[in-house]
C-alpha cells in the first residue's frame, strides 16, 4: 500500500472515531428527581419515559427516588435555576409555584381516572402547562396518575367527618388541602414528605393521606392500620423538566423528550389500572383495613365544595376556569 493510501485510510478512521466520539460526548444521562421510594407511580413513569427517550435518542437518564435530591418543592426550585433536569412530583408542591394548577385539587373536582386524563391531556392540561412555564421555569411533560388520596390512620376506623375530630392528619404545605381538612374541622400538620414516615412512626401524627400506590411504595402499612376510601382528591404526578436544560436541547432532542413524556404518561394510566385492585389487596393481607365513608361520603363532599371551591376562585385564575375543567369532564358549571 502507497504511503498516500495509507494516509488515506487512517485519516478516514479518525474521522470516523472522531465521529463517534463526538457522538458519545453530546450522549447525556439526565437527572431525574423522584419524591417516592420504589413500586409507585412516580418511579413506574420515570421508567417508562427513561425508556421511551433510550429508543429515540442516544441520551439516557437515572432516578434518583426516595428524595434522594431534595423535598419535591426543592427540586421545583432546582429545575427553575437549571441545576437539575427533571423532576417527578406530587401535583400539589407544583401549586404553590404556579397557582392556576391548583385547579386539578380542588376537593372533587376529580372524580375519576378518565377525569384525569380529559384534564391533563386536553385544552385544561395545555394552559396549565403553558402556565408553569411561564410561572416557574419548568415544563410539565408528562403526568402519573396515582388514584384517590385515601386516608390512613392509626387509631380507628374513619366512616365520618365526627370521626375525625381526635385525629392528628399530616398534609403537604399546600394551602388548598389545608383548607379541605379544617373545613371537616380538623387542623391539620403540615409536614415535609420526607419527613412523614418518621412522624407517623413516631406518632408525631396519627395519619395521612396518599394514594392505594403510594402508601404501598413508602410501606405506610409498617405504621398505619385503617384506610379510609375518600375520593376528595386524585393524584395526579407531572413530570416536569427545568426549562433552561429543554431550550439547551437540539429541536430534535426537544421532540424527542415530548414524545417520551406523552408515552410515559399513556403506560402511567393503563399502570393504575392494572395494579390498584392488586396493591389495595397486598395491603389488606398485611393487616390494613379498609372502610368506606358513609352515606357516600355526601358530607365530606358537601363541607368541602361549599367551603374551600369559592376561597380559591381568585388564585386558580377565577371562576370560568373552573367552569372551563368541569366542562371538560361533563359536569354542571359552578355559580
Amino acid at each position: 500500500m502507497s504511503f498516500f493510501k495509507k494516509l488515506s485510510t487512517l485519516t478516514a478512521a479518525v474521522s470516523v472515531a472522531a465521529i463517534m466520539a463526538a457522538g458519545a460526548a453530546d450522549a447525556k444521562n439526565f437527572k431525574i428527581a423522584v419524591g417516592d421510594g420504589a413500586g409507585g407511580t412516580q418511579e413506574a413513569l420515570g421508567k417508562a419515559f427513561i425508556a421511551a427517550l433510550e429508543e429515540s435518542t442516544d441520551h439516557t437518564a437515572t432516578l434518583f427516588l426516595n428524595g434522594q435530591l431534595g423535598s419535591e418543592q426543592d427540586t421545583v426550585n432546582e429545575a427553575a435555576i437549571g441545576t437539575l433536569d427533571f423532576s417527578i412530583l406530587a401535583i400539589n408542591n407544583v401549586t404553590p409555584f404556579s397557582p392556576t394548577v391548583g385547579t386539578l385539587t380542588l376537593p372533587y373536582m376529580i372524580l375519576s381516572l378518565e377525569d384525569a386524563e380529559k384534564l391533563t391531556q386536553g385544552p385544561v392540561g395545555q394552559e396549565l402547562v403553558e402556565n408553569t412555564i411561564r410561572d416557574s421555569g419548568v415544563r410539565i411533560i408528562g403526568w402519573a396518575y396515582s388514584g384517590f388520596r385515601v386516608l390512613t390512620n392509626s387509631k380507628h376506623p374513619v366512616k365520618s367527618v365526627a370521626d375525625l375530630s381526635d385525629l392528628v392528619i399530616r398534609t403537604p404545605k399546600n394551602e388548598i388541602m389545608i383548607a379541605t381538612y379544617q373545613s371537616w374541622g380538623v387542623n391539620p400538620t403540615p409536614m415535609a414528605w420526607s419527613e412523614t414516615f418518621a412522624g407517623l412512626q413516631t406518632k408525631v401524627v396519627d395519619g395521612q393521606d396518599n394514594p392505594y400506590i403510594t402508601n404501598y411504595a413508602m410501606k405506610f402499612d409498617e405504621v398505619q392500620t385503617y384506610i379510609t376510601n375518600l375520593r376528595y382528591l386524585f393524584s395526579i404526578e407531572p413530570l416536569i423538566v427545568s426549562e433552561a436544560v429543554f431550550q439547551g436541547m437540539s429541536a430534535d432532542d426537544q421532540a424527542a423528550v415530548l414524545a417520551a413524556g406523552e408515552a410515559a404518561t399513556q403506560f402511567s394510566a393503563q399502570y393504575l389500572r392494572d395494579q390498584e385492585a392488586t396493591i389495595k389487596a397486598t395491603l389488606q393481607e398485611r393487616g390494613m383495613e379498609i372502610v368506606d365513608p358513609e352515606n357516600n361520603e355526601e358530607e365530606f363532599i358537601t363541607l368541602a365544595t361549599e367551603a374551600v371551591w369559592p376561597k380559591f376562585y381568585d388564585s386558580v385564575g377565577g371562576i370560568d376556569k373552573v367552569n372551563a375543567a368541569l366542562a371538560e369532564i361533563g359536569r354542571d358549571p359552578v355559580k
